[in-house]
C-alpha cells in the first residue's frame, strides 16, 4: 500500500492496474452501488490480515466475498432452493447471502472468521463487475473505512477516513444506494433471517420467501452485527423532533436541519444520504449531532439500525 493516497481512473488502463494490485497482494478501494469497498483477493490469508490491519477490524467479524457471477458464488458455498432463487431475483445486486461454506473452496479462514459459513454478493456496480471480471478472483470486501467510522459513499470519504494510509481508491463519484448491502442468512431448511437491514426490505423478503425464521441469539454471522458501529466520533442523539440549538442537525421530512436526509420523506433518498451527512456532522465544529426521526418502514429499518450504532457509546 502506498504512502501516498492515489485515484485511479475508471478506464480500462485504471481498472487494468487496480487488477494487478490485488493479484499482488495488495489493497483497492472500489466502488459498489451500495458503498466504497476495501478489496482483497479473497484466498490470501496476506492479502486479508491487511484488511483487518487497515481497517482495525475484529477478527471475529466476517467479510463479504465479492463474486463475478453466479457462476463463481456456487464454487464457493453450497446454494439450496431458496438461495438459487434470490441470486436470480437479486444479483447482480444490494443484496449479501450467507450459506454453507462449500468444502474445499479457495477462501482463506481469515475471511469467515471461523464460521461454517461464508457470506457472498454479485455487486451490480459496473465498475466493480468489471475489476471482479478483469482480477479474476473473489474479492473480500468491507466497507472503505476505518472500523467503527462512518461508511464511505465517495472516494473522498475513503481518503478522509485513512488519510496519508489510504490504499489506491477507484474513482468512480457517488456510491447510488449509499447503505450497505442487506445480509440474509439462508439455513439448510430453507429457512431465511435476516442479519442486517439494507436496501433489500424485510418486508419484500417475506412476501417473497414466507416468515423470517427464529433468530440464532447473539452469533456474530455477518458484517455490521456489532452494537456499536458507523461511529462519527462524536455523541449521536436520535429522533430529535426539537433538537438543541448547537447540535449538528440531519434533519428529514419538514425538520430541515443542517444537512436533510430527504426533505420529501423518502425512504430510498434518505438512506443514500446519510453516510455522507454523517461525515458532515463529524467535520463539523458542533459537538453533537442530532437526527430527526425516521420512520420504522421499509428501508427505515435499515437507516434507523446504522443511526443505532452510530449512537451507541
Amino acid at each position: 500500500m502506498s504512502g501516498k493516497p492515489t485515484l485511479i481512473a475508471p478506464d480500462d488502463a485504471g481498472l487494468a492496474r487496480a487488477a494487478q494490485i490485488l493479484r499482488d497482494g495488495g489493497l483497492v478501494a472500489m466502488p459498489t452501488e451500495t458503498v466504497y469497498g476495501l478489496a482483497a483477493r479473497a484466498d490470501s490469508a496476506d492479502a486479508v490480515a491487511q484488511i483487518y490491519r487497515t481497517k482495525g477490524r475484529p477478527d471475529f467479524n466476517p467479510l463479504i466475498v465479492h463474486v463475478a457471477s453466479l457462476e463463481k458464488a456456487r464454487e464457493l458455498a453450497l446454494f439450496n432452493e431458496a438461495a438459487e432463487e434470490l441470486a436470480a431475483r437479486y444479483w447482480p445486486g444490494p443484496l449479501t447471502l450467507v450459506l454453507p461454506l462449500r468444502e474445499g473452496a479457495a477462501i482463506t479462514p481469515a475471511v469467515t472468521a471461523g464460521l461454517g459459513t461464508i457470506a457472498l454478493r454479485q455487486p451490480g456496480h459496473p465498475i466493480a463487475a468489471r475489476l471482479l471480471d478483469e482480477v479474476g478472483l473473489p474479492l473480500a470486501a468491507p466497507s472503505a473505512n476505518r472500523s467503527n467510522a462512518v461508511s464511505p459513499t465517495r472516494p473522498e470519504h475513503v481518503l478522509e477516513s485513512f488519510g496519508d494510509t489510504a490504499p489506491p481508491v477507484i474513482d468512480g463519484g457517488a456510491c447510488d444506494a449509499g447503505l450497505e448491502s442487506t445480509i440474509v442468512a439462508l439455513d439448510p431448511d430453507g429457512g431465511w433471517r435476516m442479519l442486517r437491514h439494507g436496501p433489500v426490505s424485510a418486508e419484500e423478503l417475506t412476501e417473497l420467501m414466507g416468515p423470517e425464521a427464529k433468530s440464532r441469539g447473539a452469533t456474530i454471522e455477518a458484517p455490521g452485527q456489532l452494537a456499536k458501529h458507523y461511529s462519527p466520533g462524536k455523541p449521536v442523539l436520535l429522533d430529535q423532533s426539537e433538537p438543541d440549538a448547537g447540535a449538528f442537525v440531519i434533519g428529514f421530512g419538514d425538520l430541515a436541519g443542517d444537512v436533510n436526509l430527504s426533505a420529501g420523506g423518502d425512504l430510498a433518498e434518505a438512506a443514500s444520504r446519510l453516510y455522507a451527512a454523517l461525515h458532515e456532522g463529524a467535520a463539523s465544529e458542533k459537538p453533537v449531532i442530532a437526527v430527526a426521526p425516521i420512520p420504522l418502514e421499509g428501508m427505515g429499518r435499515a437507516i434507523n439500525d446504522r443511526l443505532r450504532r452510530a449512537a451507541a457509546r
